[in-house]
């Protein structure tokens, strides 16, 4: 009997370097107990920094374990996004945890875990490897976001993503065998060139809605949304900043996949779902942010309304709207570890404090922070020419491209209102009479708050070379 021939693993350099970093990581956590908790940290970021060199500079692009796992521009791109998102959410929380009284080595090595996860279902050519890098990545998640076993908020968030992810896979795994069903593949290849062969079935188009709905959880888009606001505030700090950002963009790297990849051919069947699910989360995140007094679940329902645009792209089917979904997720992670920053630095007395209020007078007392923030919020905002303007202008372009019309009028219109609540932050920051300084910021928050918003003010100097990569990367799929 032939041995069948060992995979190629060239392609996948960084998930190995990843794994054995991993589990070197939790061996010295082990050995050193609760006094390698800083080493362990320190590791954590040199790993994923090693990570991301040899995903640049030392992997081919190729394909491999017989078709399931491809690495592309596509893939490369958005791997280095979400290695970005892990690296510096990793840097953000050391201070934080060890104020916070959760400085467990188990933390960093879980989020290198959860990177992992990330990693594989970003190049996930197969359904079956796609769900097994998605619970790699949700399993890790769960647990990073009840890690302070002493605070029940965090407890409570924790088994909320728990039980309700547990739900969104099952939908995934429903859909996924109603498509093996109907197309007899698992593989993208194959279920694509089944869908080429004539209109979808009635069970398949069920089995795509399925899938949609799997992973629409991922990106917390509506009406899969209800878990976002009470998992980032309950979360601690870091892990809400980290959720916010690598993970969106590694899910959204996986609806691009998915519906650009194995259902390209049927586009006509699950437009009209992309753009239901993106008017709603759009709308959605304009208003029911108005109302909200923590910064946290502000940040939540902002995010929704944020996937809710960067759908948009997606909406249009085309490699216009793919590369504006790319170019989206890439500035929309850049303000994410901003704001972030600018979130964990708010303590006063020795405790971390999460209202909006709390910024009242930062402008008088922290003037360059409050700066900074605030060219944050006007980004978020979509006002130019900071780099959010870009990032909606190319979503919206693209939709207008597809004759999708009212989605773009919505989505401007969206924006508009959504523009009301960031507004009201600079109008706390530099209007309202002072609450207080907060304690001295961090060096490590100082560093991403600076690279945030070096990206974000000075977007039209890295625009070309960022657009460029992303259009190669929007041509994997057309």
């Amino acid at each position: 009997m032939e041995l069948a021939p060992l995979p190629v693993l060239s392609p996948v350099l960084p998930e190995l370097i990843l794994a054995i970093g991993a589990l070197v990581l939790l061996m010295i956590g082990v050995f050193k107990g609760e006094r390698g908790t800083a080493l362990v940290t320190s590791l954590s970021v040199v790993v994923v920094v090693i990570a991301g060199l040899a995903l640049l500079f030392m992997t081919p692009d190729g394909v491999t374990f017989s078709g399931a796992f491809v690495l592309d521009p596509f893939a490369r791109f958005m791997k280095v996004l979400s290695l970005i998102g892990a690296g510096f959410a990793i840097l953000m929380s050391a201070d934080y945890a060890r104020r916070e009284s959760f400085d467990r080595f188990e933390y960093p090595v879980l989020i290198v875990i959860a990177t992992l996860g990330m990693m594989l279902m970003i190049s996930a050519s197969d359904l079956i490897s796609l769900y097994l890098g998605l619970e790699l990545q949700s399993l890790a998640l769960y647990v990073v976001t009840a890690i302070n076993r002493d605070s029940e908020k965090s407890s409570e968030a924790g088994l909320k993503y728990f039980v309700l992810g547990a739900l969104s896979s099952g939908i995934l795994l429903y859909g996924a065998s109603l498509v093996y069903g109907f197309t007899g593949h698992t593989d993208f290849a194959g279920i694509a060139a089944a869908l080429s062969g004539g209109p979808a079935s009635v069970g398949l188009v069920f089995g795509i809605v399925f899938v949609i709905a799997g992973i629409a959880f991922k990106v917390s888009a509506v009406p899969f949304h209800m878990w976002t606001p009470d998992v980032y505030e309950g979360a601690p700090t870091p892990v809400t900043a980290f959720l916010a950002a690598a993970p969106k963009a590694a899910a959204m790297a996986m609806f691009v996949r998915v519906l650009a990849g194995a259902f390209g051919p049927a586009v006509a069947d699950w437009q009209q779902v992309i753009t239901f699910v993106a008017l709603a989360s759009m709308l959605l995140g304009a208003f029911a942010a108005i109302g909200q007094r923590n910064i946290k679940r502000l940040m939540a329902y902002s995010s929704i309304g944020h996937m809710g645009f960067a759908l948009v792209g997606l909406a249009a089917g085309t490699q216009a709207g793919v590369q504006g979904v790319i170019v989206y997720m890439a500035i929309y992670v850049a303000m994410t570890l901003g704001v972030f920053a600018v979130i964990l630095f708010m303590r006063r007395r020795g405790s971390a404090v999460e209202e909006i209020s709390d910024l009242a007078g930062l402008s008088r007392t922290h003037p360059v922070i409050a700066f900074i923030f605030a060219m944050l919020m006007f980004s978020l905002a979509g006002i130019p020419p900071l780099a959010g303007f870009f990032a909606k202008f190319y979503v919206f372009l693209a939709a207008i491209e597809a004759h999708l019309y009212m989605l773009s009028i919505v989505g401007v219109l969206s924006s508009v209102v959504g523009a009301f609540y960031y507004l009201r932050l600079v109008k706390v920051m530099y209007f309202d009479e002072p609450a207080g300084a907060f304690e001295p910021m961090s060096g490590s928050l100082r560093v991403v708050l600076g690279l945030s918003g070096a990206f974000v003010i000075l977007y039209v100097v890295f625009a070309g070379p960022l657009g460029q990569a992303a259009a190669a990367a929007a041509k994997t799929f057309f």
